[in-house]
């Protein structure tokens, strides 16, 4: 199977997979309520900090040492390599749980609302399951097993999404609410770590004597590492400091968990509409660019990062008029929250530098700089906070879009700069002016016709009928001017058809 088929194959069930979860979201939204949905975002926000310590460097530096070992045909390697992210991940998980029950009562202090503390204890128990199944997820990712590394990922968020939707709706939501979302997600935890495992086991995995493969994955991870954790405890302070900071300049405490759950759990979900559209893209890739990386094909190496780079820019900017048209009548119509719709239009921009940086922190990775991104990713990170602590008292909750714009761009510039260095020249940069120019004034057309149909017709027929034009009005000009090839795509993503042989007369 080519590049192009396996990352159609891989993005529809990413697509179905964040489809679901999606509406799974709107579900929370509506039985948790925006207070419900801030306490288990809060209580979700903390454990990844512990699950991020635990494996969150692994996976990827897991496959791409596989890659390595495949570029040169050493199998034991890859056993080797697979036992030791195991055996450190398990070494962190394990004493992590432990002491964090031992230690509940002064733990718990940390949190705001200790209805946030219950939460996190029943997905603290699922720590260590999940910490392995992302290394057998690396190890398929690896040795480029898309197919099985889909289908778990998919599988765990049926589960998820099935156990939940009884809990909240059939058992009833109620105060337990946010405790009820938790344990469906805890079991799908455990269902997902079953499946990777049955799966490895069944196609041939086996467990090796790490020796020799511990350093070198400890030495590759810890910048990874480091950077989510980073990014988690990011998570973590903003959950702790701007209900702080809201509550100084006259906000409630209830009401300021509300909007962090606005923020967090409605309009951020939306706003990363293209990181879900890319991931695929960059799952696909990282594998492919590690042995391009290692076999030394510099050439398809450039290609490789300028077709990433360009596919990051078609699809943000392809979104953004259909935010900026719509976007309101989104955080309406998904959940009943007009406030997260005026955020979800006025955050439209950011979906270019999210993809961009999202995309080029992948490449980067794959090309052996974690420390960079590690460095490049705190950068990011202080303008957040920056943000978080100035502005409230003049945006209140728009300061965590502002302080997220901020931190992408600073990702991005500085993500762009050092690919370049790494991998030659980038012509991404035409490509952009190019698509600019097409979709500004898609986005004023969309903008216009949305103001002028809400006059005459019923709300979800305008709405319907705005984004059907917005994006019949893309699709021609991309293709009119020759930024999208549809044709092209076709044949590359479908099988080539084959001609019957010719009979002799």
């Amino acid at each position: 199977m080519n590049l192009y088929r396996t990352t159609f194959l891989v993005t529809v069930f990413t697509l179905l997979e964040h489809a679901l979860g999606f509406v799974y979201r709107i579900v929370l939204s509506r039985t948790l309520g925006p207070e419900g949905l801030g306490v288990y975002q809060v209580a979700l926000t903390v454990f990844a900090v512990f699950l991020t310590v635990s494996s969150s460097g692994l996976p990827i530096t897991l496959s791409r040492i596989i890659s390595k070992h495949r570029a040169r045909g050493y199998r034991r390697g890859e056993y080797s390599a697979t036992s030791a992210a195991m055996l450190i991940a398990l070494s962190f998980s394990v004493p992590i749980t432990i002491l964090l029950y031992a230690l509940r009562t002064p733990f718990t202090r940390i949190f705001s609302d200790p209805r946030c503390a219950d939460v996190f204890y029943i997905l603290l128990f699922g720590l260590s399951f999940t910490s392995l199944y992302s290394i057998i997820r690396g190890n398929l990712w690896g040795n480029k097993r898309f197919f099985a590394y889909s289908v778990i990922e998919l599988a765990e968020e049926i589960v998820m999404i099935v156990l939940g939707v009884f809990f909240l709706v059939v058992l009833g939501g109620g105060t337990a609410g946010a405790e009820k979302a938790a344990f469906a997600l805890l079991i799908s935890y455990l269902a997902s770590f079953g499946i990777a495992a049955a799966c490895f086991f069944a196609r041939g995995g086996k467990l090796r004597s790490p020796k020799g493969e511990i350093k070198p994955l400890l030495k590759a991870s810890l910048p990874i590492t480091a950077m989510r954790a980073s990014s988690s405890l990011l998570g973590s302070a903003i959950s702790v400091l701007f209900p702080l900071c809201m509550t100084s300049v006259g906000y409630t405490a209830a009401q300021a968990m509300s909007e962090y759950g606005v923020v967090y759990g409605m309009v951020m979900p939306v706003i990363a509409v293209p990181c879900s559209l890319l991931s695929p893209i960059a799952l696909v890739l990282v594998p492919e660019m590690s042995e391009c990386f290692y076999k030394k094909e510099t050439e398809k190496l450039n290609a490789l990062a300028g077709k990433a780079l360009n596919t990051a820019l078609l699809i943000s900017c392809a979104l953004i008029p259909l935010f900026l048209a719509a976007g309101k009548d989104v955080g309406i119509f998904l959940f009943s929250n007009a406030e997260s719709g005026t955020m979800i239009a006025a955050g439209s921009l950011l979906l270019l530098p999210m993809s961009i940086s999202m995309i080029s922190t992948s490449m980067l990775n794959s090309l052996g700089c974690e420390r960079q991104t590690l460095l490049i990713f705190l950068a990011g990170s202080a303008a957040m906070l920056l943000s978080v602590w100035l502005f409230p008292p003049l945006l209140g909750s728009g300061a965590l879009l502002v302080g997220t714009a901020l931190d992408h761009t600073v990702s991005a510039v500085c993500s762009l700069v050092l690919l370049r260095k790494k991998t030659g020249k980038l012509r991404s940069a035409g490509y952009f002016c190019k698509l600019a120019a097409v979709l500004v004034p898609v986005a004023l057309f969309g903008m216009a016709l949305r103001a002028l149909l809400i006059r005459y017709l019923s709300y979800v027929p305008a709405v319907l009928l705005t984004m059907t034009a917005v994006a019949a009005a893309e699709l021609v000009l991309l293709s009119a001017f020759g930024l999208f090839d549809f044709r092209a795509l076709a044949r590359k993503f479908l099988p080539k058809r084959r001609r019957a042989p010719s009979r002799a007369v």
